[in-house]
């Protein structure tokens, strides 16, 4: 095990105009490990966005019950697409590797009853998409797609090991 820290660093998160859900989560990913970056020499800092996409649109956290219960209602019965942008930035180097991994998770079809029993349960206002999925989140999707199943809680672990190796680092 590697000891480390976990630093939220203050990142204005607003998409820019035209501006894609793959480009977004890239770009958010590299700032947030640059700024923790540069407040620690010698250290690999890894950064990590997620978006949901619903309809071709970028589907944010909800922060209210009232935009929880509609993302999740226009996600009933479909499939929503999730966007991690993960980034690893090595201090003493400055080099930077980053990717975006897509991961699909297709909704059951929920009635408005399961929509407020999982809101008043798990309150996920502060999630994408009004998801958590390590969570109660899970009994609202009924198929998974994708390479790697941590990058639906945010963090692709398969392709943080790949960064990792490339700075020297091995797991195993």
């Amino acid at each position: 095990m590697f000891p480390f820290d976990v630093v939220v660093p203050d990142v204005d998160e607003t998409p820019r105009q035209h501006e894609s859900p793959q480009a977004l989560v890239e770009r958010l990913a590299i700032a947030k490990a640059q700024i923790v970056a540069t407040k620690h020499p010698g250290a690999l800092v890894i950064g990590s966005d997620q978006v949901a996409v619903h309809n071709g649109e970028i589907v944010g956290k909800p922060h209210t019950h009232e935009r929880a219960v509609q993302q999740l209602r226009t996600a009933s019965g479909r499939t929503v697409m999730l966007y991690t942008g993960l980034a690893l930035v090595n201090s003493s180097s400055g080099r930077v590797q980053s990717e975006v991994v897509p991961y699909g998770v297709t909704f059951r079809t929920l009635t408005d009853r399961q929509i407020e029993n999982y809101l008043h349960k798990e309150q996920p206002y502060h999630c994408a998409g009004s998801v958590k999925s390590e969570g109660l989140g899970v009994a609202l999707l009924e198929r998974f797609e994708g390479e790697d199943p941590a990058t639906l809680i945010g963090l692709p672990l398969i392709r943080l090991i790949r960064m990792l190796e490339n700075e020297g680092l091995p797991i195993i």
